[in-house]
């Protein structure tokens, strides 16, 4: 039962995420997605530790200190923003020790699909356009991440949960990978400004 259970959860996970994907013209990612789930490492611990209402890894973490399926996850797939730490260059004006390096765009646009992906998949029919971003903030004070992709990150969720779905496609698809918006944490915080006061109304 828990097979099916779990292979279900991935495949249509994998459907929503690539249904987004090419309809932003994210082709190669959206046919790639998330491939890692199915191999052994992570399948069969997601068939063990599978819940239906959240990630298998967190209930694996729990049992075991660790998450395997979780560790062979993050270095596989750079949608991820585990996957981008990296020591910095202090010498190069970067900070000490472990840090966020800056993500490529395209992956930031993954990041935040892979993320709306999740919440319906695990939420179903309590999903609304501010889940995403609800399940960011429960955790954003333990990310480690770049100021830039943290900004443009943030842009994206706060405004899908004020301005939904189809808004922020078109501004995806028409402005920031058209390259019309510089990624950058100063430009981003300003546009996402009118967002952040309209969600916390």
């Amino acid at each position: 039962m828990q097979f099916r259970a779990h292979l279900h959860t991935v495949n249509r996970h994998r459907r929503l995420v690539r249904r987004y994907c090419l309809k932003l013209g994210l082709v190669w990612q959206g046919l790639t997605h998330d491939l890692s789930k199915y191999s052994p490492t992570e399948f069969w611990r997601g068939v063990k530790y599978y819940q239906g209402w959240r990630s298998p890894n967190d209930q694996e973490r729990l049992e075991n200190g660790v998450s395997l399926a979780w560790l062979h996850h993050k270095g596989r797939n750079k949608h991820h923003m585990e996957y981008w730490i990296d020591y910095g260059v202090p010498d190069e004006g970067g900070d000490k020790g472990l840090c966020g390096m800056k993500m490529p765009l395209r992956y930031v646009v993954e990041m935040y699909i892979d993320r709306v992906a999740a919440s319906k998949n695990y939420q179903k029919e309590r999903y609304t356009d501010r889940s995403a971003l609800e399940y960011y903030l429960h955790g954003k004070d333990f990310h480690v991440m770049h100021k830039d992709t943290r900004a443009l990150l943030e842009l994206l969720l706060y405004r899908l949960a004020v301005r939904g779905e189809q808004e922020v496609n078109t501004f995806i698809r028409e402005e920031l990978l058209a390259g019309k918006i510089p990624y950058e944490q100063k430009v981003l915080d300003q546009l996402a400004q009118p967002y952040h006061r309209e969600a916390e109304k």
